[in-house]
Parts: C-alpha cells; structure tokens; sequence
C-alpha cells in the first residue's frame, strides 16, 4: 500500500465528478487525475501520429508513454498531451469516436490502468472515474460514489452543453444516459458500481456546496492528513 493518500471519486456520467472532484483538488493542494479523459487522450495522439485503431499493441504502447498532465484552469481543466493544450480537441466527434474503439481494446485498458496509477504522488491525489475505486486504487482511504437520477442528471448536462452553445434534445439525452448507465455497469472489464467500502452521496437534491461540505466532513473522519 502507498503512503501517499487518494480519494477516488466514482459514478455515472453527469453526476457532478467532475467538478467536485476539481474542487476537492484545489482546497487540498492535491493533484487531479480525470481518468475518462486518457482514452480521450490515446484517441487524440493515435490520430495524430497514423496509429490505426486495429493495432492494439502499438496503441497499448504509446499509451504506457503518453506525456500528460491536468491543470486547473479558469473555466475548468486544461488537458496537455507532450506539452499543447488538447482540451478542446478531446470532444470532438472524431475523437469520440476513436475513443470508444480505444476502449475496448484489453491492452490498452492494462497499459492505462498502470498510467493512472502513476498519478499517485505526494502530496495526495483525487481520482475521478468509473473505477477508481474498485479496480485502480482498491486501497484508498476514502472511496466516494457520487450519484444522481438519471433525470437530474440529464438536466445538468443539459444545462452545460447549452451554455457552450450546442443544440441538444433533453429527452434524447436522457435516454442516452439511461442507456449508457446500463452499459455501465453491466461491462465484463471494470463495470461501473460502488466499492464495497464506498460512501455513496446522491447529489440529486444536493448543490455542489452541499456535496462538498459532506465531502470535507468524510475526510475529517477518515482522518486522512493533507
């Protein structure tokens, strides 16, 4: 087991990760690992350097190497891939759909698992993802699960995707959380469920303060030094 602290920070898409997560970042000085983002990541630098998506071992490889890092930025987290700002790239449509055939690949999955725990350096980390928790660092001191209806969760991301201006459907995109919860947590690789010792918060009443001082409160009594 590290020395070095972690508190992972686990749930479905549109629960608020995210953002909690950044936030509990900076109020402890710790670093951030947005673990969705790295296949997002190995995407991006494939299609840049002409890695075909049926070469598993040479992607398993390059995402073993990949030079990334997050950083807080005003509006959020800056993504950087071999020092250039990628965040904008990584939500594009090619990527997505890069991405999604990145992710099924067993090496890729292996060789990233090792990336994120790499992520753990002093003086702590907070890791947020789908399996943090259960498969990435089983031995954290305080695994959350943050939660929310898939209705309150598709108004939130709602909300996000209008204010940068894009055209969605509400109903479509609840369903497409309904849907992908589902594919979730029914996966044979990592599926998407709470750890056994996981404290699970649904936030669907809950605002983002609200959320954080039961955050804070958990650390206290987890006792983990930061």
């Amino acid at each position: 087991m590290s020395r070095v602290p972690v508190i992972t920070i686990d749930g479905p898409g549109g629960s608020g990760k995210g953002t909690i997560a950044l936030r509990l970042a900076r109020a402890l000085g710790w670093h951030l690992l947005d673990s969705g983002a790295l296949y997002r990541l190995v995407a991006v630098a494939a299609l840049d350097r002409g890695v075909r998506a049926s070469d598993e071992t040479g992607l398993a490889r390059m995402a073993r190497k990949l030079d990334v890092r997050f950083e807080a930025a005003d509006d959020g987290v800056a993504v950087i891939l071999e020092g250039a700002d990628i965040t904008d790239r990584l939500r594009s449509h090619q990527t997505s759909e890069m991405a999604s055939r990145v992710a099924a690949l067993p090496s890729v999955r292996e060789a990233l698992a090792e990336r994120q725990r790499q992520f753990r350096q002093a003086p702590g980390l907070v890791a947020d993802g789908r399996d943090m928790g259960t498969v990435i660092f089983p031995d954290a001191p305080l695994k959350l699960y943050l939660t929310a209806s898939p209705e309150a969760r598709a108004e939130r991301r709602y909300k996000q995707l209008k204010e940068k201006g894009e055209s969605v459907n509400l109903s479509r995109l609840s369903q497409d959380i309904k849907k992908r919860d589902e594919r979730d947590s029914t996966r044979a690789i990592a599926p998407l469920k709470p750890a056994p010792d996981a404290h699970v918060i649904d936030s669907t009443e809950m605002g983002i303060n609200e959320v954080m001082d039961t955050i804070h409160k958990l650390i206290k009594e987890s006792n983990i030094s930061h």
